[in-house]
């Protein structure tokens, strides 16, 4: 005898069963119909022309059937397809692009879904795709139309002596033809072999573009100074032509000046190097020099006006205090008629710079350094290479003439 426990549990078997049954029967063996539920709901799809489309064509979702045309009805503006589409189909986006294309070279026109996105809003029942998410083929009749004019547009002779040529042409290359044919094939296959590479080729090629994209400016500016350039040169042509026409002679004149002075010339260049060595030690005491002779040279053209002159003396007596340290000792008295105390040749002004006297001497000057090597005189280097004559007597005073 069957206990309450499971009576309970056979009917909680028999409910979900029939349940069971019920959705598989409904949502993929398209029952509903049969006991008077829609399996489908409907869309309106409006079309420019039928592009061959009927009654009864397949309806796809990205290549998965979903539905039929019922039924195509005619407007002012094109033509009304309705759609049935299955509730077990996945749920279309309104986004939808609805493409009438063929499934064969034969024909069999049938409507395909395309989302434009994944997203909703979904398609439901008494949903319409407008006009401008359609697209139909190219009718038949247009196709043969524009190649019947396309024909009609080539002269006939014109397209004898074409296909005359091309025979003439390919005439006894068979193995010509055929290499060309094997050399492509390997190509093609080399670069189906490096894809990959050339995948990241051109992704490193937008990088390079877009750097010189983004230096668009400078690369216009460049172009713009290299045009200018150019109409300079051009406008220039006849001096350009005579300095090219004239540097041969300057050359022969230069080189022959050269010879003349060789060596004097390098013993000359190497004198002045080591003057400007010199120099280049004492940069900041020519440089105060330089900088006061001009309020010297002012003041004096002050003084003398023609014939007269002005003069005005400003006592300035121990405004700085003069410097006395250095110079003491060893000290003699002016009555002293002793013997001859030696020279003190170290007398000089010993007071430090900023002591607020006035500090004398050229220890006191800005210094460089030492005095630097003489630079030792050698023959010129490059083309300018001569033969080495012996050094002339004297140093830079035979160079110079003076004895």
């Amino acid at each position: 005898m069957l206990t309450r426990a499971v009576r309970i549990r056979l009917l909680a078997f028999l409910v979900v069963g029939l349940t069971t049954i019920a959705f598989v029967g409904l949502r993929y063996a398209a029952l509903g119909p049969l006991v008077g539920l829609p399996g489908h709901y409907e869309v309106t799809v409006a079309l420019a022309r039928s592009g061959g489309l009927f009654a009864g064509s397949e309806v796809t979702f990205r290549g998965v059937h979903v539905g039929k045309v019922a039924g195509l009805s005619l407007v002012d503006s094109g033509v009304r397809a309705h759609l049935e589409i299955d509730h077990a189909a996945p749920a279309i986006p309104a986004a939808t692009r609805a493409v009438v294309t063929n499934r064969s070279a034969v024909g069999e026109q049938y409507l395909d879904l395309q989302p434009a996105e994944d997203s909703g809003p979904y398609l439901a029942d008494g949903s319409t795709i407008s006009e401008a998410q359609t697209e139909t083929p190219l009718p038949v009749q247009d196709v043969l139309s524009n190649l019947d004019t396309l024909v009609d547009s080539v002269p006939p002779d014109a397209l004898r002596t074409v296909i005359g040529e091309l025979g003439t042409a390919t005439r006894g290359q068979a193995e010509n033809l055929q290499a060309l044919l094997d050399a492509g094939h390997d190509f093609t296959q080399a670069a189906d072999e490096n894809l990959p590479q050339t995948v990241d080729l051109l992704n490193s090629g937008q990088i390079v573009l877009r750097t010189q994209q983004d230096s668009s400016t400078s690369l216009l500016q460049f172009a713009q100074n290299a045009q200018q350039f150019a109409e300079t040169l051009r406008q220039s042509d006849a001096d350009l032509r005579g300095v090219v026409t004239a540097a041969p002679g300057l050359a022969e004149q230069v080189t022959a000046g050269l010879r003349e002075t060789n060596p004097g010339l390098a013993i000359l260049l190497a004198n002045l190097t080591t003057t400007a060595k010199i120099g280049e030690t004492r940069q900041a005491g020519l440089g105060q020099f330089l900088t006061q002779v001009p309020l010297a040279v002012d003041v004096v053209t002050k003084v003398f006006r023609g014939n007269d002159n002005t003069l005005g003396l400003a006592p300035t007596f121990f405004n700085p205090p003069p410097c006395t340290k250095g110079y003491l000792n060893p000290y003699r008295n002016g009555t002293d008629l002793g013997p001859q105390r030696p020279l003190n040749v170290e007398s000089r002004c010993q007071a430090p710079p900023g002591s607020g006297i006035n500090v004398r001497g050229s220890q006191n000057a800005p210094w460089g350094g030492g005095v630097p090597e003489p630079v030792a005189p050698r023959p010129l280097d490059s083309a300018l290479a001569l033969p080495v004559l012996p050094p002339a007597s004297g140093g830079l005073a035979g160079l110079l003439g003076v004895r």
